[in-house]
């Protein structure tokens, strides 16, 4: 095969033994050399390509927490308090008042036939002070068709009147998920999993399982590959025979622009069924493709107020929590799964949940060691020092939120957390002087999918008013790049695949037009990403 030499400005490698190089040479989608150019002519005749000449390439990155739902999700209707721009590079703007939530969704009613439901998604109640979103709002916007409205944090819906009696649960007062009003009656508000499944029944949608459609897949790699990722995860996939089929024929499209990582759903199966279903698929596992992850799912979200809380629980006073499964439950799970010698991606936002799985994990190994597991505990956004002391001890990797500290850094420092643990949200640089594998992520379509911004967050710690949150918990822009690559590519076990340029790895790139080791950190998330190289084919229509 011919060999490729990509010219650079600079190529910032993440491989520490060589850190930058002005070449770098690909055959068969693989790195042959990096270096000057003077040492090319060891290679052989080669081919040189000099389109990026001016500019900076760095390796693809890796997005370690995010969904397919991103690709699906634009099939629906936006009800963001923040603009957002979807993959066709539309931008669509905020409906920051419940006004201009309930005005939209008139609009987006108004283009349907009569009577088929409206779905929406990305509202956040807690930007909005007062009572939370119910019902009756739902209903003085749209009362003549079924409304879900799904909420940014996936971890709780409201319906109106009508959708509660489609799906009978207005008859299920007291049942934990379905939230109640001063009567003691459905107020339209579903949290978690089990009471959300109720309403995808209902409607025979259901919201986590329409990363079946190749469709959704193939609009998810485009996002990825306009942000400049190469390797993309889907963090809670319940791996149905149609979603396995589907995952195969488009990651093996030659087009198809990224290499997708899927997790299992834990919740979707026992985990004896679960062990057996993941182990077929990674006999399934390709270049593009590549099974042996499981997602379990703890609590919910921290500005959802679904996430368990440790004491003193919710700074504003509310209620704790609730658990996607009883705790007994959670800790079988884990078991399981370690002694299958499969990896687990946790999703663990309060630090109750932390300690949960924090103990499960260290009882799991005194009865069955590894000595390189690499679970991975997700989000983790209040995880304390003792924690953080715990999961060092205990070989855990964390895969922290950081966009979450300009998205609800502001809310947390007033009604969820306080000053004091506002302070450790994300504490990035705890975990980095303690030697624990670390990446940042997006969790996108929670929050926009975007590597520089996230990086951008782990290096400034600005809230959306510009507060900085933690400046202790800061890290450097070259840690933040680390975290977007070679660290996150480690969390899902293939960082001798992808993660930085070094010989024998893919040829995985992003060029950049701007230097992130150059420009002011403040400007990270400005830079923008010109093209993707996957195994050595340029994409560059962004």
């Amino acid at each position: 095969m011919s060999i490729t030499v990509y010219a650079a400005k600079r190529i910032l490698t993440m491989n520490p033994s060589q850190p930058e190089a002005t070449h770098i040479a690909v055959r068969d989608g693989r790195v042959l050399s990096v270096g000057p150019l003077a040492i090319m002519a060891e290679l052989g005749e080669y081919r040189l390509d000099q389109r990026f000449g001016e500019n900076i390439i760095l390796p693809g990155f890796v997005e370690g927490h995010s969904h397919a739902l991103e690709g699906a999700m634009w099939r629906y209707l936006y009800l963001g308090y923040f603009d957002r721009v979807d993959p066709d590079a539309v931008n669509w703007p905020g409906a920051n008042s419940i006004a201009a939530m309930q005005q939209r969704l008139r609009e987006g009613a108004a283009l349907l036939p009569a009577g088929e439901p409206l779905v929406a998604w990305g509202f956040d109640p807690v930007y909005f002070e007062g009572e939370r979103l119910d019902r009756l709002t739902l209903d003085a916007a749209v009362s003549d068709r079924p409304v879900i409205v799904m909420h940014a944090s996936l971890h709780v819906m409201t319906v109106n009147t009508q959708m509660l009696e489609l799906s009978n649960l207005d008859q299920y007062a007291g049942i934990e998920g379905i939230m109640l009003d001063a009567d003691g009656q459905p107020n339209g508000e579903l949290q978690e999993m089990a009471a959300m499944h109720a309403v995808f029944e209902t409607l025979g949608l259901n919201l986590f399982e329409a990363v079946s459609a190749p469709s959704t897949l193939q609009r998810y790699g485009k996002v990825a590959r306009n942000a400049g990722v190469t390797t993309i995860t889907d963090l809670y996939n319940p791996l149905t025979d149609e979603g396995i089929a589907a995952l195969q024929e488009v990651t093996a499209a030659e087009d198809f622009p990224v290499r997708l990582v899927p997790a299992m759903s834990a919740l979707a199966w026992t985990p004896e069924q679960g062990v057996e279903r993941l182990q077929r698929c990674m006999e399934l596992n390709s270049d593009k493709l590549h099974f042996g992850l499981v997602k379990m799912m703890t609590d919910g979200s921290i500005q959802g107020y679904t996430a368990r809380m440790k004491w003193p629980y919710y700074h504003d006073g509310h209620a704790n929590g609730i658990w996607n499964a009883p705790p007994e439950a959670l800790r079988k799970m884990v078991q399981v799964y370690h002694q299958a010698g499969l990896q687990l991606h946790i999703h663990t936002n309060g630090d109750e949940a932390v300690e949960l799985m924090l103990d499960a994990v260290e009882e799991a190994l005194d009865i069955w060691p590894r000595s390189d597991h690499r679970h991975t505990l997700q989000h983790c956004q209040v995880i304390d020092h003792a924690q953080l002391r715990r999961t060092a001890k205990l070989g855990l990797c964390l895969n922290m939120f950081a966009n979450h500290i300009y998205y609800w850094g502001d809310i947390h420092r007033r009604r969820t957390l306080g000053f004091e643990r506002s302070r450790r949200l994300e504490p990035l640089a705890s975990a980095r002087r303690l030697g624990i594998p670390t990446a940042v992520h997006s969790d996108a379509p929670v929050t926009p999918l975007g590597p520089l911004f996230t990086a951008w967050c782990a290096v400034m710690r600005e809230s959306a008013s510009g507060d900085v949150l933690g400046e202790h918990e800061r890290v450097t822009v070259a840690e933040a790049l680390e975290m977007i690559t070679l660290g996150a590519a480690y969390t899902l076990r293939l960082d001798h695949q992808v993660g930085s340029l070094e010989v024998g790895k893919f040829a995985d790139m992003v060029v950049l037009d701007q230097d992130p080791l150059e420009v002011e950190p403040a400007q990270l998330r400005h830079i923008a990403v010109l093209a993707t190289v996957l195994g050595g084919k340029v994409n560059a229509d962004t």
